[in-house]
């Protein structure tokens, strides 16, 4: 225990010491309240309500405790005692375990007794950009739930089969630290270093991060550092006096009404860093996604009231730390602003971060999938865009939870037209974002093209997978994704230049895009026809001379599509087409998506830092 490390904000490891821990056969208790005129635990204990009064041991703040003979199975409350001679109940910043709400006492729990059984996984886990990284984002109350609460337990028996099944790499948590409100999904906590109790105990939560270890699966937590709760047993006027949360009244509330973080603060930044780094080392999670950066840089997240400077160096100081302690994972960004360097190492003046989500991405293409197919020749760019700036981050495109929730619809059912034109541009949808450079987010119910919202008190609307077309919808998303793990020009070069190229980016009257992924031996030509028009013998220029096999083509029958394909491969011809010698002539359906391969035959060599690809040449 380092105090001075913990009031500079540097200390990542405060939640081994801060709060309750087990101390031979009692247990012992600190806490941090600058402005407390005095502080006791109280706990039920053997039939009576027993207080056992603090002891101030440091000038700045910290108080301390020990009660011997005490077994660790209590629940407790802090309170603590005001200069004006009031007093408040508060629970226990540092707590491990919650009560189940609506109570909100401490309880205390011993984490160091759960045996990891993911050596194996954990050894061999090693980040890097030329990893697959396809996430499913999940609330463990809404994959599937009947009755009660869903439990960890419950989770880990239905949900891991199917992320195996379908293709995911990776799981990502909403947040699962203790909350009050189930529909605020976990964004306004109370107790950041606590796993909800709602759902299961930490050692359950520690057997599903391992179960899914054991099959090849990461799990990546859903974090907000940005704000808490305000309710009064939590972190807000913790000890009688702003704590927790900014002093100045202008800046102390976020636009949701909660308290924002003083992230200025070096006791607070210490707090964040050990809620982080409790569950990257008691639960062997293998990812953090950070929510709304945009306010972490901005206040409110508005570039009009100013940089946010504290929130600026709280960012970098934590990525910094968290990566230097475990490179091995990965830190991603919820970022809705252009603010310059979010996935540039820190030592090169960036904010650490390893990747973003593409938030203009999704924008721009749920608008254009919702235009009526007339007037998509007039916003033809708002496809092509994100490729004019996609190199300048680590980008994830994201079809996350915020796009099915709040009357906005769900993804199928932002798709322009009737019902069946809507499965059409939404297989279409699919494949653009499987070929499109950068890794992959979905939430859960995209892949069953589910129209009705998200809702945290009910599973999915797994009964639609007796209908054919989403049952076919889900084998096509299913396709896609072992599609996207079989062939590196799809995951590994995302952030290579070379590994992408624009065939047609400019055919805005027949709203039909063109363009090429590579990889050492494969090139995969991309159609997208976003017209409710077919074409035969459409010329398409290609970078190699040789057959193009139909790889997958979003109308075909299985898909519940027109069954308009190219059965037989293509043969090139040395006929000029989009500034090529070489092209190929296809049937292209209304709506298609297509992904085309073919062998380079002329390889394509590995750059000499061997991290990108380094073109030879067309063969002629």
């Amino acid at each position: 225990m380092n105090l001075d490390y913990f009031f500079l904000g540097i200390d990542t490891q405060a939640y081994k010491y801060m709060g309750c821990h087990r101390l031979g056969d009692g247990v012992e208790f600190y806490l941090w309240a600058p402005h407390a005129a005095g502080i006791d635990v109280f706990m039920s204990r053997e039939g009576f309500q027993v207080f056992y009064p603090f002891e101030k041991v440091d000038d700045r703040g910290i108080w301390h405790l020990v009660i011997p003979n005490c077994e660790c199975i209590y629940s407790y409350r802090f309170r603590i005692y005001h200069k004006d001679g009031s007093f408040s109940d508060k629970s226990d910043p540092y707590a491990f375990y919650s009560e189940r709400r609506p109570s909100n006492a401490s309880v205390m729990y011993d984490l160091s007794q759960y045996q990891f059984t993911d050596q194996e996984y954990m050894s061999k886990r090693k980040f890097s950009y030329e990893n697959p990284l396809n996430i499913y984002e999940v609330h463990v109350n809404g994959f599937k739930h009947e009755g009660d609460l869903t439990t960890y337990r419950e989770l880990k028996e239905q949900l891991i089969p199917y992320v195996k099944e379908m293709g995911y790499t990776h799981i990502e948590m909403m947040p699962v630290v203790e909350h009050p409100f189930d529909g605020s999904w976990g964004y306004q906590a109370t107790g950041f270093l606590s796993a909800t109790s709602r759902y299961g105990t930490p050692w359950d939560l520690m057997d599903f991060v391992n179960e899914c270890h054991l099959n090849g699966i990461g799990v990546i937590l859903d974090v907000a550092y940005v704000h808490f709760a305000t309710d009064a047993f939590g972190l807000g006027n913790f000890d009688g006096e702003p704590c927790y949360e900014y002093k100045d009244p202008k800046i102390s509330r976020s636009q949701w009404g909660s308290y924002q973080f003083d992230l200025g603060s070096g006791p607070v930044v210490s707090f964040l860093l050990s809620s982080a780094n409790i569950f990257l080392n008691e639960y062997h999670f293998d990812g953090l996604r950070m929510d709304a950066v945009s306010n972490i840089i901005f206040f409110d997240g508005n570039k009009n009231l100013g940089r946010n400077e504290s929130g600026l160096s709280f960012v970098k100081r934590f990525n910094y730390s968290i990566k230097k302690e475990h490179p091995d994972i990965m830190l991603i960004a919820e970022d809705s602003t252009d603010f310059p360097k979010v996935t540039v190492p820190t030592e090169c003046e960036g904010l650490g971060f390893d990747y973003k989500w593409d938030l203009g991405w999704m924008n721009d293409t749920l608008k254009y999938y919702k235009m009526d197919p007339e007037y998509r020749q007039y916003h033809h760019n708002q496809l092509t865009f994100s490729m004019a700036y996609f190199y300048s981050e680590k980008f994830i495109l994201p079809l996350s939870h915020d796009e099915v929730v709040h009357s906005k619809k769900t993804i199928i059912d932002k798709m322009w037209g009737n019902y069946e034109d809507q499965f059409k541009q939404c297989r279409n949808l699919f494949l653009y974002m499987f070929t499109h450079p950068g890794k992959k987010l979905n939430f859960l119910g995209n892949d069953i093209a589910m129209y009705r919202e998200f809702d945290e008190s009910r599973g999915l609307d797994w009964h639609l997978l007796q209908y054919p077309a989403h049952d076919s919808f889900n084998r096509l998303f299913r396709d896609l994704c072992h599609i996207y793990l079989s062939y590196k020009a799809f995951y590994s070069y995302d952030y290579d230049p070379l590994s992408f190229k624009w065939i047609d980016a400019d055919n805005y009257k027949q709203s039909v895009y063109i363009y090429t992924r590579y990889d050492e031996d494969n090139c995969f030509l991309v159609v997208l026809n976003m017209k409710p028009i077919s074409y035969t013998d459409y010329r398409i220029g290609v970078p190699f001379a040789g057959t193009y096999s139909e790889l997958i083509n979003t109308e075909k029958d299985i898909y519940s599509g027109c069954n308009m394909c190219n059965f037989k491969p293509v043969r090139s011809k040395k006929v000029k087409a989009h500034g090529l010698p070489n092209s190929i002539a296809i049937d292209l359906a209304p709506y298609a998506g297509i992904i085309f391969s073919t062998k380079i035959k002329k390889k394509i060599a590995r750059a000499e830092n061997n991290t990108s690809l380094k073109l030879v040449g067309a063969q002629k």
